[in-house]
């Protein structure tokens, strides 16, 4: 997939993902929680909490609809960038996203010389002019270490259409985008856990997730 093709904003090392067995850390303080009704949709919706260190989640935004994959979702590969500061980035053509299974940066941020690009490696261009990527927020997808196969440049991003699903980011409205963007604090070490509704069910307390009554989440997905 193309990166960035406009004048933005790349936040990086900031979310993480959740995948099965895992749990949201105490440290996490911000949340976003992504509900699919089903393993196979690729429409759901997005809600935002916060929550004191050691205290309860609150409800602060949603939901919004967002689109998934074309497939459906899956699990992720664990939490990831826990540890590195988050960074809001305005990209130049020297912004690049690995994308070669082969390179030692696979799916990795890196700047490279314009006028002497790499050509043993393909990278996509983070900076295209593509209105769906004027704004990102990294998902911390396969990152800790990248395993070569296993899933590249996953974002959070502008939705092209409200039927248009995506090989594997999370997208919706550019309102509700710059929302997220303008809501996340990197000190508060955000998280983003997306599941289908009947894991939601079976997971949120051993995960750490609001509760239904909180999240107003049912075994539907929805209200």
């Amino acid at each position: 997939m193309s990166i960035l093709r406009s004048l933005a904003i790349c936040l990086l090392a900031l979310l993480a993902v959740n995948a099965d067995a895992e749990g949201v850390p105490a440290d996490c303080t911000q949340l976003i929680l992504g509900i699919a009704p089903t393993w196979n949709s690729m429409r759901g919706e997005l809600r935002l909490f916060e929550k004191d260190r050691g205290g309860e989640w609150v409800a602060v935004a949603g939901p919004v609809p967002v689109l998934f994959g074309k497939n459906g979702v899956a699990w992720g590969t664990g939490l990831a960038g826990q540890n590195e500061p988050g960074l809001r980035k305005q990209v130049t053509e020297a912004d690049v996203w690995s994308d070669d299974p082969r390179s030692p940066n696979y799916n990795r941020h890196i700047v490279i010389d314009p006028k002497n690009p790499p050509d043993n490696y393909s990278h996509e261009k983070m900076r295209s002019g593509d209105f769906a990527y004027h704004w990102l927020v990294e998902i911390r997808h396969n990152s800790d270490p990248p395993v070569p196969g296993a899933g590249s440049a996953i974002f959070f991003h502008i939705r092209r259409g409200v039927d248009r699903p995506t090989t594997g980011c999370t997208t919706m409205a550019r309102e509700n985008l710059v929302k997220l963007i303008t809501w996340l604090r990197a000190n508060r070490h955000p998280c983003y856990a997306l599941l289908p509704a009947v894991e939601y069910d079976k997971k949120w307390k051993s995960w750490n997730l609001p509760s239904p009554e909180t999240s107003g989440i049912g075994s539907s997905g929805g209200h």
